[in-house]
Formats: C-alpha cells, structure tokens, sequence
C-alpha cells in the first residue's frame, strides 16, 4: 500500500512538473492571446485593433527575445512561421475560409499582419518544448515526413479546386512516423511517445486555444459572424495535421547538435533516472 501511495505521489508530481514545463513552452502564445483578448475590451481609439495588435506582437517577440524565452536562431526560426503562415492566411482568407472583419491599416488582401504570429506561437511553443523538454527523436525519418507535410499544406491550400486529400494524407503521415518516436525529460526522468501521437495531442490543444483565439475576437470563421460559436471539431484534426507543417519547419531549420542526429538512439544523460513506471524512450 505504501508502495503504491509513494508511486500515484511520484506520478501526480511528475504531472504537476510537466504541466509547469508546458505552461512555460506557451508563455508566448498565451500572452499573444491574452493581448488580443484585451484589445477586444479596450475602448474605441484612433488606432485600429489590429494594428495594435500588431505592435504588441512585434514588443512582444522583442521581450521574448530579451528575457531568454527564445534564443536568437529560435526567433530567426520563428520568423520563418510567420512568414509561411502568412502566405496561408493571403489564400485562405481570399477564398473565404475565414475573415477578420476589422479595418487596419496595416491589411494586405484582407490579412492583417499580426495573423502571422499566430503561426510563430505554434513556432515558439515547438522550439521552446524542444529545448525545455530536451526533445530526441528515435528512428525519425526527416525526409518522407517532410515530403507528406509539405502535401499537407498544399493540400490545405488546393482542396478548394481539387478532391480533399487530408485523410489519405493522414494515413501517409501516420506511415511516415510509424516507429518515430519523441522522448522528452521531466524532472530527471526520460520518457518516450509515438510522434504521431505527440501531433495529434498538439493538435487537439491548438484546438483548444483556437475557440478562445476566435471568442477574443483574433479572426472569425463565417458561421461566427453573426455571434461567437464553437470552432468544429474538425479543426482538431485539421490542426493534428498542419503542426507537422511547423514541426518540419523548425527541424530543418535548427542545427543538430553532435550526438542528436534525428532517426538516432540519444542515450539519456548520466545523472538522469530513467522512470520504471512509464514506457521510456
């Protein structure tokens, strides 16, 4: 009885120190988010709220950069999303997928240039839980994922003029990775999931964050227009696809450190304790 009381303790404190680990990986999109929330209380002003937000995004990163919530290739890395995300929004938005309603000056084709940084939160979250979460992966094959996510977006992009595809490319994704796996440490102990997995829990999290992004006003779907709804669950599934669009990303964009190569076993440090209560990696 001892045992396991001291074992549900020892799991509880390990969930309790990955919570906070998480909750630090997504310092930069909560507080994007919580910007954006605010802007939508604030009174009328001369100056739009997009372009506001805009600003706040641009400090935002400045203080990211400043306090060492990012390093100076992560923000590099960042930016990269900002841009691809962009890109997305410029078709997206023209072909009525979603709107931001608002006027700003600082719009091109109906995108306003904050919409970028929702892509660098997703960016910001992968290259601090890399760090953080001292991320390896085992048996990652970079170039047949990176070829299905690049499809992904595209396919995103295109299933407005051809056959939808995300579900045969899910399928595709899932063979890609299958036997991928990504280990992570938490107080000194290395464990290990499938990656596919690791999307599709990302995934449902973006999700999550979306229905607040969308009640604060950040962007509307058209069913939103008339009054705030629930984003479809669709969209998880939508988002468990795109983050290997950013996860791809930010791995060909991060130098591999010597003993890290992807798709190699990495041995967990000496003074780390491998957990016998969870599969480790």
């Amino acid at each position: 009885m001892r045992r396991t009381m001291k074992g549900l303790g020892h799991a509880t404190l390990q969930w309790v120190r990955f919570g906070v680990v998480q909750a630090r990986c997504c310092a930069f999109a909560v507080a994007l988010l919580a910007g954006i929330a605010v802007s939508g209380l604030l009174p009328r002003l001369p100056v739009a709220r997009y372009d506001l937000v805009l600003v706040y995004g641009v400090l935002l990163t400045l203080l990211a950069r400043k306090v060492g919530w990012e390093s100076r290739h992560d923000t590099v890395v960042i930016a990269v999303c900002h841009v691809v995300g962009l890109l997305f929004e410029l078709v997206k938005v023209h072909l009525g997928s979603w709107s931001y309603p608002e006027h700003a000056l600082t719009k091109i084709a109906g995108v306003p240039l904050y919409g970028g940084f929702m892509y660098a939160a997703v960016a910001s979250y992968v290259c601090r839980a890399r760090r953080l979460l001292r991320l390896r992966y085992t048996r990652y094959r970079a170039t047949i994922t990176t070829l299905v996510a690049t499809a992904i977006y595209v396919n995103f992009l295109t299933h407005h003029w051809i056959p939808d595809m995300r579900w045969p490319l899910a399928v595709a994704m899932i063979a890609a990775t299958f036997g991928s796996r990504v280990g992570f440490t938490v107080g000194g102990h290395r464990y290990g999931m499938p990656l596919a997995v690791s999307f599709a829990l990302i995934g449902f999290f973006l999700w999550v964050a979306e229905n607040a992004a969308t009640y604060a006003g950040a962007w509307s779907y058209p069913q939103q227009l008339d009054g705030w709804q629930p984003v479809p669950l669709t969209k998880f599934g939508a988002w468990s696809l795109l983050i290997s669009v950013t996860f791809v990303l930010v791995e060909h964009l991060t130098p591999v450190r010597p003993g890290t190569c992807p798709g190699r076993p990495v041995p967990p440090p000496r003074q780390e304790v491998v957990s016998d209560s969870f599969k480790t990696d």
